[in-house]
C-alpha cells in the first residue's frame, strides 16, 4: 500500500529562540522519518513576534533588558547553555534585534522554489549564531544567493494577509507544529515527541 505524504505546517518566527530549538528538533525528527521512507512535506506559516518592529537593528541584549529587565538577559544565558547541549549555538551577545517581515518574504519566496526548509535553518543560524542582521535587505540578498534562491518576488500584501490569517487562527505564540490531522503541538517540543507525531500521522489511513 502506498502511504500518503505527511503534511506539516510550522508556525514560527526566525528571531524566536524557542522556534529555533523546536525547528532544529523537528528537522532531526523529519530526517529520521524520511530515512525510513516517509515523505514529509513541510510548509511554513509566518508569525511576527514584534509586528511592525524597526529593521534599523539594535543589540538584542540591550533591547531585551530595556523591554523586559535584567531577568530577561539572565534567562538568555540559561537557554543558551541548554541549547548548546543539543548543538545549537545561541550567541545572544552578537544577535541583532530586528523586524522579520522581509525575512518571512524570503521564506515565502524560497517555498515557491522548493527550498524553504534550507532557508529557514539558515535564517535562524544567521541571527542566533552568526550575528547577522536579518532585517537588512543586503544581508537577506546574500543569504538568498547562498541558498540558491531568487528573492524579492513574493508580494508584500500577500504576506500581510497571511500574517493576519495566522493570527486569526488563534496563534499567539510560536512555534506551533501541525502534523497531519493531529492536534497542534505548541512550544519547543522534543525530537521524540515530533518524531512520534510524524509516525502517527504516517500510519493513519
Amino acid at each position: 500500500m502506498t502511504r500518503r505524504p505527511v503534511r506539516v505546517e510550522i508556525v514560527l518566527d526566525v528571531i524566536c529562540s524557542h522556534s529555533y530549538l523546536g525547528y532544529t528538533r523537528f528537522a532531526r525528527a523529519a530526517a529520521r522519518a524520511r530515512s525510513e521512507g516517509a515523505e514529509v512535506l513541510v510548509s511554513f506559516l509566518p508569525f511576527e513576534l514584534a509586528p511592525g518592529a524597526s529593521t534599523e537593528g539594535w543589540p538584542l541584549l540591550a533591547v531585551l533588558e530595556r523591554s523586559f529587565g535584567p531577568d530577561a538577559v539572565a534567562a538568555t544565558a540559561h537557554l543558551a547553555e541548554s541549547a548548546a547541549l543539543e548543538g545549537v549555538v545561541l550567541d545572544y551577545g552578537s544577535a541583532i534585534a530586528t523586524g522579520t517581515f522581509e525575512a518571512h518574504r524570503l521564506i515565502a519566496a524560497a517555498a515557491r522554489q522548493g527550498r524553504a526548509e534550507q532557508v529557514v535553518e539558515r535564517l535562524f543560524r544567521a541571527h542566533f549564531t552568526d550575528g547577522l542582521h536579518i532585517g537588512d535587505p543586503a544581508t537577506l540578498a546574500e543569504l538568498a544567493a547562498e541558498a540558491g534562491v531568487t528573492s524579492g518576488g513574493y508580494p508584500p500584501e500577500v504576506l500581510r494577509a497571511e500574517l493576519q490569517r495566522v493570527r486569526g487562527l488563534g496563534v499567539t505564540g510560536v512555534p506551533v507544529f501541525r502534523v497531519g490531522g493531529l492536534p497542534p503541538l505548541t512550544g519547543s517540543q522534543s525530537e521524540n515527541a515530533l518524531y512520534a507525531a510524524l509516525t502517527q500521522a504516517r500510519e493513519r489511513k
